[in-house]
């Protein structure tokens, strides 16, 4: 009786889990359906495996006063890398309000992705980074990413993307 409830548990806990799997045309196609026709609270999170769309719970709203930012780009592409590559790129982020910028915490959607970002607020005028690091060492072909940036603005998060095209 005990095996049987233990293999039900990890049964459960395992459909639960999200990996960063080799994804297709088809899974990204129905993962950008599911985000947009989706109604977010937080993060939209895709078991690749079976498509299905969970939503993680929202980071913490900032105390800070509100302020506004501009980016360099939210989006960049890596062209082509070989297979094992790790590649990073920074993405620049301006504080075009009145009040200091702060970015409280990047929230990768993968764990191929590692995020890196100006920690002490950004004053007016001033200047910030977010870089992302990406190990393709788990993929092939066509892939796009993305990290969501939490901050004292109002549309939080900000949503960063690359692509690559994974080369043998």
């Amino acid at each position: 009786m005990k095996k049987t409830l233990s293999i039900i548990a990890l049964s459960i806990i395992g459909f639960g889990l999200v990996s960063c799997k080799k994804e297709n045309k088809e899974t990204q196609s129905a993962e950008t359906a599911a985000h947009d026709s989706a109604s977010t609270t937080g993060p939209l999170l895709v078991d690749s495996s079976r498509t299905s769309v969970h939503h993680e719970a929202a980071a913490p709203v900032s105390n800070e006063p509100s302020t506004t930012v501009a980016l360099s780009e939210n989006n960049f592409d890596f062209g082509k890398i070989k297979k094992g590559d790790k590649v990073e790129h920074v993405y620049e982020v301006t504080n075009t309000g009145k009040n200091p910028l702060i970015i409280s915490e990047v929230k990768p959607g993968c764990g191929c992705t590692a995020p890196d970002f100006t920690k002490e607020p950004i004053m007016p005028g001033k200047k910030g980074k977010v870089t992302l690091h990406f190990d393709s060492s788990s993929f092939d072909g066509n892939v796009q990413k993305y990290a969501d940036v939490f901050a004292n603005v109002e549309k939080s998060p900000i949503r960063l993307t690359f692509t690559a095209n994974i080369q043998p």
